[in-house]
């Protein structure tokens, strides 16, 4: 959702905010803003604010002068509350503009605080839930800006991550948190706070995590962390091995295009110190072996692309695990009355880590007794503080609003969970278990050559940049992949696409069809190529034009099968969707570049989804 920065020490804050935001804005781009304090105790704060992105800002800070100051907070928006405007655009103020604060999250009674405040003569500018917060504080405020925001905190329901600044304490920065990530690092003289290790790469390699309902208080002097209570609380800090580089474009035109390049690597680091010379799954941290027996359901739930991972590491797990596995939507699960216990096992998938919906759903699983195992790619984040056991997906930042690579590292870590459990419960015969893992070795040169086909994906895209609705068909495990597809080009192209079951087709999508509705059919060997073909054939019947994702070397196949084939690197049904979806994220890639499109952030959408 929001990315948020704070800093205070002896450098010029603003350059900091600035830099900083530009790397948090895929978590949100709707609007932006910075507020730095001059540095004199009496002073006051220049805000600037922007109702478009980041970019914006950083022209009307050259413009008009960058401002002066050792204490600041800056914020990119991604709007909840209230349209993109300057007017809504953080940071929000108290009534004498004295205190400036920012926000990622909901405040859920946000209504019911601004109408006592507006009836106790508060002046609230803004259509925001976040303004109430200011004035919460400044109520509250008696000459300790830490003490005022837990007291204000107090009050709140719903989500935060927050920093707070007063112009009557120009050495103080104040943040906290609630089912929203935040955290801080401490250089000489100097603290940052921020909603994202990204922000923190160039300043820092320690990292100290903000827990849930704590309030963390920096000084040039160092940290100080309590609960809402006031009482001392001692955080944990990490080690971030990510460089600068990591983050940054190497090159390629859009971080969508250089992480899927990433992902043969996003693999092998998935894979690594999990797998061991004789071919056995080591997942450290994982589920004690002599539990696996006593499981007799698994659920999986995720959202977006971590759900279509979830379909992918449901039916790995049935497979090889023999176990009954349902993978459901994340933000219905809790809803659902879900009939989990203490036999069952609730497999989370979240990039960030911080998915709202899917922290509410773990939350309701451990309620009932079950177990919780998180695939996420950050340590520390809430999720991974909530699972009982954690697999981390180890593939390095993802700039990008859309997930490519984190995608097929966390169906790479699906497929290692349904072989441990298979393994453990000793549903997996030995042979098929070394047949799989060796495989699985050779996925990342098989990507790498997947990767090789972009100048035939880029060229078909020129000739289908111009339609408006696409459908993606598949049988099995590949299903997942034509969700996966479908998904990918309607959040970078705009162009309606739905991802089916081939079978599905003639129960009413059918009716869609005609000469301007590609479809693109994931027809690589499997179990059920027969019928993909059968399913293929009724398209064409249809005078739609198709696009079908074949085996390379398969003899089954009529060269005239489809319009445009694209000829993949053959692997078993299993494997598939590892390698089958890389084409598809680059035909979809491509077709936003020919349609002008903004790539890395698409329209409405943000990278860390924080509320429900």
């Amino acid at each position: 959702m929001c990315g948020i920065i704070g800093y205070v020490g002896g450098r010029s804050a603003a350059p900091v905010l600035l830099e900083s935001l530009q790397r948090l804005e895929y978590r949100g781009y709707d609007s932006a803003g910075i507020a730095v304090l001059d540095g004199a105790e009496g002073g006051h704060h220049t805000v600037v604010k922007s109702d478009r992105k980041v970019a914006d800002l950083v022209a009307r800070c050259e413009q008009d002068g960058v401002p002066t100051g050792h204490l600041g907070i800056g914020h990119t928006r991604w709007a909840t509350h209230g349209r993109p405007t300057v007017v809504n655009a953080h940071p929000h103020q108290d009534c004498h503009g004295r205190i400036q604060l920012i926000h990622n999250g909901i405040i859920e009674n946000h209504r019911e605080l601004r109408a006592e405040l507006v009836a106790r003569g508060h002046l609230l500018r803004s259509e925001t839930d976040t303004e109430v917060l200011a004035h919460l504080i400044e109520e509250l405020y008696d000459g300790d800006l830490a003490a005022a925001t837990r007291s204000a905190l107090r009050r709140v329901e719903g989500a935060y991550a927050l920093v707070v600044i007063s112009a009557d304490e120009p050495r103080t920065l104040v943040g906290a948190r609630r089912n929203a990530p935040l955290v801080a690092s401490v250089g000489e003289g100097e603290v940052f706070l921020s909603s994202d290790i990204t922000a923190l790469i160039p300043y820092a390699r320690r990292v100290t995590l903000i827990g849930e309902d704590e309030v963390v208080t920096g000084t040039p002097e160092g940290l100080s962390v309590t609960d809402l209570a006031g009482a001392a609380v001692t955080p944990r800090t990490i080690e971030v091995d990510w460089d600068v580089e990591q983050a940054q474009k190497g090159g390629y035109p859009h971080f969508m295009l250089k992480e899927i390049n990433e992902q043969p690597e996003a693999v092998e680091n998935a894979l690594r110190g999990r797998i061991d010379a004789g071919g056995e799954i080591h997942l450290d941290g994982f589920l004690d072996p002599e539990a696996i027996p006593a499981l007799d359901d698994v659920r999986v739930i995720g959202m977006g692309s971590a759900w279509i991972a979830g379909l992918y590491t449901a039916t790995a797990i049935r497979q090889l695990a023999r176990l009954r596995c349902e993978v459901e939507n994340a933000s219905e699960f809790r809803y659902g009355d879900p009939l989990v216990d203490e036999h069952s096992l609730v497999i989370a998938i979240s990039q960030s880590g911080e998915t709202a919906d899917t922290l509410a759903a773990v939350r309701e699983a451990r309620r009932r007794g079950a177990r919780v195992v998180a695939v996420t790619n950050v340590v520390g984040s809430a999720l991974s503080l909530e699972a009982d056991a954690v697999l981390f997906m180890q593939s390095g930042p993802e700039i990008c609003v859309l997930a490519t690579k984190t995608l097929v590292a966390q169906m790479v870590c699906g497929l290692l969970i349904a072989l441990a459990l298979g393994a453990a419960r000793g549903a997996l015969p030995v042979e098929r278990h070394r047949a799989v893992v060796a495989e699985l070795r050779e996925v990342p040169g098989r990507v790498r050559r997947c990767l090789e086909l972009e100048p035939q994906l880029a060229e078909m895209a020129q000739r289908y940049a111009h339609v408006r609705n696409a459908i993606y068909i598949a049988r099995g495990i590949n299903v997942a992949t034509a969700y996966e597809g479908a998904l990918k080009l309607k959040e970078v192209s705009y162009i309606h696409a739905e991802g089916y079951a081939a079978g599905e087709l003639k129960h009413g999508p059918i009716a869609l069809l005609d000469a301007e509705v590609p479809v693109v059919a994931v027809a690589t060997r499997a179990a059920t190529l027969a019928k993909t073909l059968s399913s293929i054939a009724e398209v064409r019947s249809r005078d739609a034009p198709v696009i079908a994702l074949v085996t390379e070397g398969d003899d089954d196949v009529d060269p005239d099968l489809a319009r445009d084939l694209i000829r993949v690197p053959a692997c078993t049904e299993l494997i598939s969707p590892l390698v089958n979806v890389v084409p598809l994220q680059l035909f979809a890639y491509h077709v936003a570049v020919e349609r002008g499109c903004d790539v890395d952030q698409p329209r409405n959408l943000a990278k860390s989804v924080t509320v429900e």
